[in-house]
């Protein structure tokens, strides 16, 4: 495969096996490796951390493998966001997999052609290989287009990833203007990344990327394209994961992966599919009351440190 593939690892030898013996059959001439360092605090990880590396070793066919090894603890924010930022100034264009998320064979062609076919028009900024309502037929064509970009195996263009910020320095205008009311229109929805992005912004070196990301395409108004059918499997759920500790209350987790078919029916015009959007906000996007009590309460107990100074 001529595609640049970009595999994000860390310390999960596991998972990390499973996605690699999909690369593998994938077969891509060039491969971006994306690791973080160990932290010191952390018993074993160092362990860990070399056993997962020790995987890409493993390379036996035909393949440039382009390492990108940080000797430190990045943390995830910075270490993907940075990792990106150099596989960028190598290539134009990459399907991008972490350690847990197992693409079905035919994304890989699905991206293939669907990066080549939209790689100059700016109105799209991925493709996902996520698709968490297969239950609900959105469209008779082999993709729709949405405004959430979901990342468990995606791929994007430079030209898209350019305008990318960690720090969301855009975002006290966006605040201030209230444009999320234009771009959301539902109040939940509004109400739920007021919070999320305000959170990102005050803290955007944690361990979340991937808001920013979407953050990024909304500000350019582009949309990403989602399968009409599920084209990964998420196998990091567990005490390991940095996200997800547990399949409670994550529905759209283990959906079944299907074959996509080909040749793709491309839908004659770029218009997001709202219901899925808005079955998207309900199902992946939406606050628990849980979440907002803590914002609550760390609310008061900065401003009570404020009064107290």
């Amino acid at each position: 495969m001529d595609l640049p593939i970009t595999f994000i690892i860390f310390k999960r030898p596991h998972t990390t096996e499973k996605v690699f013996q999909a690369i593998r059959q994938a077969k891509p001439k060039k491969l971006f490796v994306i690791a973080d360092g160990s932290r010191n605090d952390r018993e074993d990880e160092a362990e860990k951390c070399a056993a997962t590396r020790a995987i890409i070793d493993r390379v036996d066919w035909d393949c440039e493998v382009i390492k990108n090894y940080s000797d430190v603890n990045l943390g995830c924010a910075v270490r993907v966001s940075s990792g990106l930022d150099w596989v960028f100034s190598h290539v134009e264009k990459t399907i991008i997999l972490e350690d847990d998320c197992i693409p079905h064979s035919s994304f890989f062609r699905f991206c293939e052609e669907l990066l080549e076919k939209y790689q100059h028009d700016t109105r799209v900024a991925s493709i996902s290989a996520q698709n968490i309502q297969p239950q609900h037929k959105r469209t008779n064509y082999s993709y729709y287009f949405s405004r959430y970009s979901h990342c468990w195996g995606w791929a994007t263009w430079r030209r898209a990833w350019q305008h990318y910020d960690l720090y969301i320095k855009l975002w006290k205008q966006v605040k201030a203007e209230n444009l999320l009311r234009d771009i959301l229109i539902d109040p939940k929805a509004v109400s739920y990344w007021q919070r999320k992005l305000q959170n990102i912004y005050e803290n955007p070196t944690g361990i979340t990327w991937d808001y920013q990301w979407t953050f990024a395409c909304w500000m350019q108004g582009s949309l990403s394209i989602t399968p009409n059918v599920n084209l990964v499997s998420n196998v990091g759920v567990g005490a390991d994961s940095t996200h997800f500790d547990s399949q409670q209350d994550f529905s759209f987790i283990n959906v079944p992966t299907q074959a996509m078919e080909f040749p793709l029916k491309h839908p004659p015009y770029i218009v997001r599919n709202v219901e899925a959007d808005i079955f998207t906000q309900k199902t992946v996007y939406q606050a628990k009351i849980i979440d907002v009590l803590k914002e609550e309460v760390k609310k008061r107990w900065n401003y009570a440190k404020l009064i107290n100074l």
